[in-house]
C-alpha cells in the first residue's frame, strides 16, 4: 500500500514511484482522474478502484469490493501496489483490512506512507503539535461518543461534511447534525471561538480554503466531502502545581520563559 499525497503528482515520493514502477499490478484510487493520469505517466497501467463507488451505494460495500479487487491479484501470485489518494493509513479502511488480509493468509504486505491531509494542514495554518498539543477526531465519532477534550490544545475534526449520512451512502450533510456538533463544541468554548473550514490544495497552482467562520454560526458553514474543520486552542495549557512540587522543580526549571511566551502569542 502507498500513499500519492494530495497535491497533484506533486506529492508522488521517490519510494512511491519506484514500488509503482516495480509492481506486476497497480491498483489506484487517487482522488480523481488527473491524479490516476499522473500515476499513468510513470508508464504503468492502472486498475481504477473508484469504480466501485456508485449513486446511493453504501460507502461500506464499496470499500469492500476495493479490498477484494486489491487482493484478487495477491492471490494470483502477482507483485501488487495499491495507492490511495493522500497516505494510505490514514482515514482508509480498504487500505488496512488488504493488509490485514493478506497477512493472515500468508501473503507478506506492507504499507508505505504519503503525504496527507494532516501534513498540509500543519503547514497552511502554521500549527506545530508542540507547542499545544494536538487532538485529532473523525467528526461523527467525537460527536457520538462522550470524548473529553482539552481546550489549551488543538482541536481537529475529519470529514464534517458527512455528518447526519448514516446511511453511509449520500455524500449529504445533514445541518442539524452540524448544528448539535456546535452545541457540544460551546460545552468548551466561547461561541464566538473562530472555526477554521480548512481543505488543501488539490493542484500546484490552487490555494488552500482556510475559511473562518464564528462557532455559533458552524451550521451555517459550506462543507464539503475533503472539508476539515480546526479549532486553535482557547488559552496556553497550565502546568501542574502538584506535579512540579512532586518533582521538586519550578516552571522555569523545566519551560523556558521564551517558549511560555510562545505559547502565550499562538492563542492570540
Amino acid at each position: 500500500m502507498a500513499g500519492c499525497g494530495i497535491r497533484l503528482a506533486g506529492h508522488l515520493t521517490a519510494e512511491t514511484i519506484h514500488l509503482i514502477q516495480s509492481a506486476d499490478r497497480v491498483l489506484a484510487h487517487a482522488g480523481d482522474r488527473l491524479a490516476l493520469a499522473a500515476i499513468e505517466d510513470l508508464g504503468v497501467k492502472v486498475d481504477p478502484l473508484d469504480v466501485h463507488y456508485a449513486p446511493g451505494r453504501c460507502r461500506d460495500n464499496s470499500y469492500e469490493a476495493m479490498v477484494e479487487a486489491v487482493l484478487e491479484p495477491v492471490r494470483n501470485g502477482e507483485q501488487v501496489c495499491a495507492v490511495f489518494y493522500g497516505h494510505p493509513g490514514v482515514f482508509v479502511w480498504p487500505a488496512h483490512e488488504a493488509i490485514r488480509r493478506a497477512r493472515g493468509e500468508g501473503y507478506p504486505a506492507t504499507m508505505y506512507p504519503g503525504i496527507s491531509a494532516e501534513d498540509c494542514l500543519f503547514a497552511d495554518l502554521g500549527l506545530d503539535p508542540a507547542v499545544h498539543g494536538c487532538q485529532s477526531y473523525e467528526a461523527g465519532d467525537f460527536l457520538l461518543y462522550a470524548r473529553r477534550i482539552d481546550p489549551t490544545a488543538a482541536l481537529i475534526l475529519w470529514q464534517p461534511a458527512a455528518l447526519g449520512d448514516t446511511s453511509r451512502s449520500t455524500f449529504e450533510t445533514d445541518p442539524a447534525w452540524v448544528r448539535v456538533l456546535g452545541e457540544v463544541l460551546m460545552a468548551d468554548y466561547p461561541p464566538d471561538h473562530p472555526v477554521v473550514i480548512y481543505e488543501a490544495a488539490a493542484f500546484p497552482l490552487d490555494h488552500p480554503r482556510c475559511e473562518t467562520i464564528e462557532l455559533e454560526r458552524l451550521d451555517q458553514a459550506r462543507l464539503s466531502p475533503v472539508s476539515t474543520l480546526y479549532l486553535a486552542p482557547v488559552a496556553p495549557p497550565r502546568m501542574s502545581k502538584e506535579r512540579l512540587a512532586r518533582l521538586g522543580v519550578s516552571v522555569d526549571d523545566v519551560v523556558p520563559a521564551a517558549f511560555q511566551q510562545h505559547r502565550a502569542d499562538r492563542t492570540r
